[in-house]
C-alpha cells in the first residue's frame, strides 16, 4: 500500500486495472518530490543540498546536481502542463539559474572543466531550459541569458569520459545552437560518431569500450541522442530516424525486465535512480519509436513507479534516498550524493505527452509476465531472461556484461555485474564483507583461509533460447595458474540448472551459491543431502540443489546489512571439498520461486547423467543430460 504522507489521488481501476495509477498520480507525485526538495534550496535556489552521504565531487557539486536533476523533473512537470503550474515553482528555478551563474551571488555553480562531474549536470539543466523555453528561458533578464550561456560554453572545445558523457556535450552544446550562442558543430558530430563506435546489434549499446550492459542503454545511450534531436529538429537529419529505429528495437525486450509487480530486475549500476528504468518507455510513446500499444507503456511505467511508492519511496520527507527501497550506501557508487538519485526525473518524461495522448488514455494493457511463463534470449548482452507467470518473478542470467574495458587492460568485478544471476525480487550482496567473500549467485573456488576466487572477465560463448553459456578464469592466492571456469545456463520453468566445467588444484573447495534473499527479519532457512534454501515471510524461497558433483553437507550464509533489500540476508550454497585436481563437472539447480520449494523431491525427479563417465578427474569434455519429471531433456 501507498504510504498516506504521499496524498496521492484515489486510484482508477477502469481506465488502469493493473496498477489503479492515472496522469494525475504521475503529476501529484512529482509535486511530492519538488516539495520534498524545497526546504533545502540555497537562498538563491542555485543549489539543493540535501541531507545524505557527500560524493567524491564534494558539497557545491553536490548542491548543483540537487538543481540540474530536480529542474530536470521541474521542467517536465512545468511543460506538460503547459506552464499552468504554481508560478512559485517557475520562479524558484529561474532565480537558481541566475544565482546558480553568477559568481558574486555566493552559491555559483563551478565552473565545466574537463571530465567533471558539472558536465553530467549541465546536460539536464540544458534539456530543461529547452522543454521550459516559453516559461523560463524566454523570460530571463538579458543578462542572465549570457551568464547562463557563458557557463554552458564550458563544455565548447573540451573533453568529456568516453562514455555516456559524451552525450551530455552534445546535448548542451545543441541547446547552445538553438539560442545562437557559440558552439562547436564538431563537438557535436564527434559523440554522436563515437556512439556508432559503441552499438553492437539488437538495439543495445555498450557504454563505452567493452562490454558494459545495464540501464544506462536506456536512461542514457537511447535517451540523450533523441532528447538531442528534439532540440535540432530538422537538423537531425537521419540520424534521429536511425535512434528511433533502434530504440524500438530496444524496447522489443525491454518489457521482459519488470515483474509482476513493477520492479526492474536490480542488476548494473547508480541503481539509486531507481524508476529512471522507465524513461525509455516514455520516449518510445514520445518520439513513436515504440511496440508497445499505449496501454502496455503506461502499464509498465506506472506500475515501476508504483513499486516504490509501495516501499517506502520516497520517505516520509518526501525525498528520494541513496539506496533501493531505505538507504543502502552499498548498492551506490563513489560519484553518488545525496541528490544522485533525482535522476530519477527521467521517469517523468511522459508528462510532456498532453493529458488527451493515447498513452494516459488508453485501458491498461497486462505485462507479458502476467500472461504467461516468458523466455527471452539476448545474444548482445549475453543474458537470458525468464520470468514466471504465477509469482511475477523476472530472473536475468548473465553470461556477457562485466562491466570491464577490452583486454588486455587489466579487469576487475563487481557484484552488480560478475553474478551468474540476477532478479526483479532479489539484489546481490554488496556490502564490502559480504562482496570479499562472493558466495550469492557465484561459482568460486575457496582455499582453506576463505579466500575466493573471482569472476572477473566473463567470455560470452553463446546465448539462445533457453541456454547461454560462457567461461571465465579464475585465479588462487600464491598460484599463477589461469584455472579455466565454463558455465552453461539451462532454463525450464522457474529453474536455473547451471553445469560447470571447472579446472581446479588439488585440495581447493569449489562452491556454489544461489540467489541472495534480503528482508525484514530474519528468513527461515533449512539444509538438507546436497541442498539449502531460505524462505522470506512472504514465501519468497531461494534454493540451491546439488544435482552432480557436489558434498552431501550443503549450508546457508546469513548477514546483515549486506542487501539493498532489507537487513537481514541468506544465501544457500553447495560445496565440493578436497578437489583432486584437474577438470571435474558440478551440476546445480537453482531456484528462486514464490511457491513452496521441496528440495529432496526435485533431486529425486531431476536426473542426470555424464555420458558414462565416473569420478571427478578429467570430466570437463563429457556431455551432460538432465532429464525431467515432465519428460524434458536438456544437454550441455
Amino acid at each position: 500500500m501507498t504510504a498516506p504522507y504521499l496524498q496521492l489521488p484515489p486510484t482508477d481501476r477502469l481506465l488502469s486495472p493493473r496498477t489503479g495509477w492515472t496522469r494525475a498520480h504521475w503529476e501529484a507525485l512529482a509535486d511530492v518530490l519538488l516539495a520534498g526538495v524545497a526546504p533545502h534550496g540555497s537562498p538563491g535556489f542555485a543549489q539543493y543540498r540535501l541531507p545524505g552521504r557527500t560524493s567524491w565531487s564534494g558539497v557545491v557539486c553536490d548542491g548543483l546536481e540537487g538543481y540540474a536533476r530536480t529542474f530536470l523533473l521541474a521542467a517536465f512537470r512545468i511543460a506538460g502542463a503547459g506552464g499552468q503550474v504554481d508560478p512559485r515553482l517557475i520562479e524558484r528555478y529561474a532565480a537558481g539559474l541566475a544565482a546558480g551563474t553568477d559568481p558574486a551571488s555566493g552559491e555559483a555553480w563551478p565552473k565545466l572543466t574537463d571530465c567533471s562531474q558539472q558536465m553530467v549536470e549541465a546536460a539536464s539543466i540544458a534539456i530543461g531550459l529547452h522543454e521550459t523555453r516559453p516559461w523560463i528561458w524566454d523570460r530571463l533578464d538579458p543578462g542572465a541569458k549570457e551568464r547562463v550561456v557563458d557557463w554552458l560554453s564550458g563544455f565548447v572545445g573540451h573533453r568529456t569520459w568516453d562514455n555516456n558523457w559524451r552525450l551530455f556535450q552534445v546535448v548542451s552544446e545543441q541547446f547552445l545552437a538553438s539560442v545562437g550562442a557559440p558552439y562547436s558543430q564538431a563537438d557535436i558530430d564527434g559523440g554522436l560518431d563515437r556512439l556508432e563506435d559503441w552499438y553492437v546489434g539488437d538495439g543495445w549499446y555498450t557504454d563505452g569500450d567493452g562490454r558494459n550492459f545495464d540501464y544506462y542503454n536506456g536512461w542514457a545511450l537511447h535517451l540523450y541522442p533523441l532528447l538531442w534531436a528534439r532540440i535540432a529538429g530538422e537538423e537531425s537529419g537521419d540520424r534521429a530516424k536511425v535512434y528511433q529505429e533502434r530504440l524500438n528495437a530496444f524496447l522489443g525486450s525491454y518489457v521482459h525486465f519488470f515483474g509482476g509487480d513493477g520492479a526492474p530486475v536490480h542488476q548494473g549500476r547508480s541503481l539509486s535512480y531507481r524508476y529512471a528504468a522507465t524513461a525509455p518507455i516514455w520516449l518510445g510513446a514520445l518520439t513513436g519509436a515504440t511496440p508497445y500499444p499505449p496501454g502496455l507503456s503506461r502499464r509498465l511505467a506506472s506500475g515501476a513507479v508504483r513499486h516504490f511508492t509501495e516501499r517506502g519511496v520516497p520517505d516520509e520527507r518526501g525525498l528520494l534516498t541513496l539506496g533501493w527501497y531505505d538507504t543502502f550506501l552499498p548498492s551506490t557508487q563513489p560519484y553518488s550524493g545525496p541528490a544522485s538519485p533525482y535522476w530519477a526525473s527521467k521517469a517523468f518524461l511522459g508528462l510532456l505527452l498532453p493529458p488527451d495522448h493515447d498513452v494516459w488514455t488508453a485501458r491498461e494493457e497486462p505485462l507479458p509476465v502476467e500472461t504467461a511463463d516468458q523466455y527471452t534470449a539476448l545474444p548482445v548482452p549475453g543474458w537470458l531472461l525468464h520470468g514466471t507467470r504465477h509469482d511475477g518473478i523476472v530472473r536475468l542470467v548473465n553470461h556477457g556484461s562485466d562491466h570491464n574495458p577490452p583486454e588486455p587492460a587489466k579487469a576487475d568485478d563487481d557484484p552488480h555485474y560478475a553474478k551468474l544471476a540476477y532478479s526483479t525480487h532479489t539484489a546481490p550482496q554488496s556490502a564490502p564483507h559480504a562482496w570479499a567473500r562472493a558466495v550469492d549467485n557465484h561459482i568460486a573456488l575457496v582455499c582453506a583461509d576463505g579466500t575466493a576466487s573471482r569472476r572477473t572477465r566473463i567470455h560470452p560463448i553463446a546465448v539462445d533460447d533457453r541456454r547461454a553459456a560462457s567461461w571465465h578464469t579464475a585465479r588462487v592466492p600464491g598460484d599463477d595458474t589461469d584455472y579455466r571456469i565454463e558455465t552453461t545456463s539451462l532454463l525450464h520453468g522457474p529453474w536455473e540448472i547451471r553445469v560447470h566445467r571447472v579446472e581446479a588444484p588439488v585440495g581447493i573447495t569449489v562452491r556454489e551459491g544461489g540467489h541472495a534473499l534480503g528482508c525484514r527479519q530474519q528468513p527461515v532457512t533449512a539444509t538438507g543431502p546436497c541442498w539449502a534454501l531460505a524462505r522470506r515471510s512472504d514465501g519468497l524461497t531461494s534454493a540451491a540443489i546439488g544435482l552432480y558433483g557436489w558434498d552431501e553437507t550443503a549450508a546457508v550464509d546469513r548477514d546483515i546489512e549486506a542487501n539493498a533489500y532489507g537487513p537481514h540476508s541468506a544465501v544457500p550454497f553447495l560445496r565440493r571439498t578436497a578437489h583432486p585436481g584437474g577438470s571435474s563437472i558440478h551440476v546445480s539447480l537453482i531456484v528462486l520461486s514464490g511457491d513452496a520449494v521441496h528440495p529432496q523431491e526435485i533431486r529425486e525427479a531431476v536426473t542426470v547423467s555424464l555420458d558414462g563417465a565416473e569420478g571427478l578427474s578429467g570430466e570437463g569434455d563429457r556431455t551432460v543430460t538432465v532429464r525431467f519429471p515432465d519428460g524434458t531433456v536438456l544437454r550441455s
